[in-house]
């Protein structure tokens, strides 16, 4: 069965940040799939040799590596000016890099609060805003953020996430109210419990895997290419019609 042209990314160049591993690198690869160039950043992306190049370039995309670490303003400064300065047109953006940290609430420090909303807030904002500004200025372009089930529940020991993730809900809907109109679809993927890194510690936790898996439909954590399907097809033209919108892919958790 043949793939429909609306789903066909080639000739389009998306921006992937966190693109090192997990969701991110499984997006970032999944667009290449569909046809899309990739420039990937992440702090701690190879400038060279990647993993994550590796796969993309066998898959005969080409990609493009930076360094940035997104809890510092004056590197994602930098970034974003040489990322503008090396492409005049991007045509899809992935904010996807994040953190979390997790500690009581009443222990929660500032350090720890401070960290995570530049990272998973600020940080997503602000490269919305540019690189924002270039897809409005050429008339279209597709912006998808990771959001979180954290972004319609509480969590436990995670505020500062919490926070983050609520607000990027909310800034989903705001850009979406104002650019939609203008060309630019700016929406959500919100993973439910994959098996990452930052899944590790509720992973290795037997009482609160079991409690996790008990209530996902699906019977299992998800895994990072689970999210390559739902990238591509809000980062396609196939999605023209799809604005504000939080996907949730999590195996059934939030109709439970």
């Amino acid at each position: 069965m043949s793939v429909p042209s609306s789903f066909n990314l080639a000739g389009k160049c998306a921006l992937v940040t966190g693109c090192n591993k997990g969701i991110g690198q499984a997006m970032a690869l999944g667009l290449a799939a569909a046809g899309a160039d990739i420039i990937g950043v992440s702090a701690s992306l190879l400038l060279s040799g990647s993993e994550t190049e590796q796969q993309i370039r066998a898959l005969g995309r080409q990609f493009h590596a930076y360094q940035a670490d997104f809890s510092e303003r004056e590197q994602v400064d930098a970034f974003i000016s040489q990322v503008q300065q090396d492409f005049s047109r991007i045509d899809i953006l992935i904010n996807n890099a994040g953190t979390i940290r997790r500690q009581p609430a009443a222990e929660h420090s500032d350090k720890f609060w401070d960290e995570v909303l530049t990272v998973n807030l600020d940080t997503p904002f602000r490269l919305a805003r540019a690189i924002g500004g270039q897809m409005l200025a050429q008339g279209n372009g597709k912006i998808i953020f990771t959001a979180s089930l954290l972004t319609f529940q509480g969590g436990v020991m995670v505020p500062g996430y919490a926070a983050s993730k609520g607000a990027i809900g909310s800034l989903v809907k705001a850009l979406a109210n104002e650019w939609a109109g203008r060309g630019v679809n700016v929406n959500a993927i919100a993973p439910g419990y994959i098996a990452t890194d930052n899944t590790e510690a509720l992973r290795n936790d037997p009482e609160r895997s079991l409690s996790i898996l008990s209530r996902i439909p699906a019977g299992r954590w998800g895994r990072p290419e689970d999210f390559q399907g739902p990238a591509v097809f809000l980062a396609s033209s196939a999605a023209d019609y799809v604005h504000g919108t939080i996907l949730t892919v999590d195996g059934g958790w939030m109709g439970r």
